[in-house]
């Protein structure tokens, strides 16, 4: 509607157990939009996005062709984020733990995404990491609906901060303190060196 090009967007994302799959979606971007950067992540106020774009954005519309990967398998209604490949050496490299993220099926939408702004370096994936991890530690069907009404709710324009008191969301200090002593628990020890 507001700029050249195919309404619909293609893109190869990680899915369970790292198999690579292509994820649909709305474009949001000017078409062809990393041609001259090459992959990177999207920020605030990216001047890629359409006017358009920005409404998809903002009410997660763009999100809806994911569907389709939930019908052929490839994703969950409720998971980590599936991450690009481009992206997977310098995350496994920066953050211990990352791949484990692959251990269950991406998802539409999720702990993270509920509680966190979109990923715009390797900080915010790092924060995003501890929640993926506790989603998965925690993983019940009770957890998934409680996300699940969540975002739903979220897209009709109720803060996050306000559905995370109604549907017993974790806050952020309870989840990162629940991954800091996981980490922990799972750091090695040195091996004591005899005299």
């Amino acid at each position: 509607m507001t700029s050249r090009g195919p309404a619909f967007y293609t893109q190869t994302r990680m899915g369970l157990g790292g198999r690579p799959f292509t994820i649909y979606k709305l474009r949001t971007m000017i078409h062809k939009a990393e041609s001259l950067t090459g992959p990177r992540w999207s920020v605030p106020g990216d001047p890629r996005v359409t006017r358009f774009g920005t409404f998809l954005r903002v009410t997660h519309l763009d999100e809806l062709p994911q569907l389709w990967n939930v019908l052929r398998g490839d994703m969950s209604l409720i998971g980590p984020r599936p991450e690009r490949p481009e992206f997977m050496p310098e995350l496994e490299k920066e953050l211990p733990g990352y791949r484990k993220r692959l251990s269950v099926r991406p998802g539409v939408t999720g702990l993270a995404q509920v509680q966190l702004p979109a990923d715009s370096d390797v900080n915010s994936v790092r924060r995003k990491l501890a929640y993926d991890l506790y989603y998965i530690q925690r993983l019940s069907p009770w957890l998934d609906l409680r996300l699940m009404l969540c975002t739903f709710f979220y897209a009709l324009g109720v803060p996050y901060a306000r559905l995370g008191r109604w549907f017993r969301i974790p806050k952020v200090d309870e989840v990162e303190q629940a991954m800091h002593a996981h980490i922990h628990e799972e750091t090695p020890r040195p091996a004591r060196r005899s005299a």
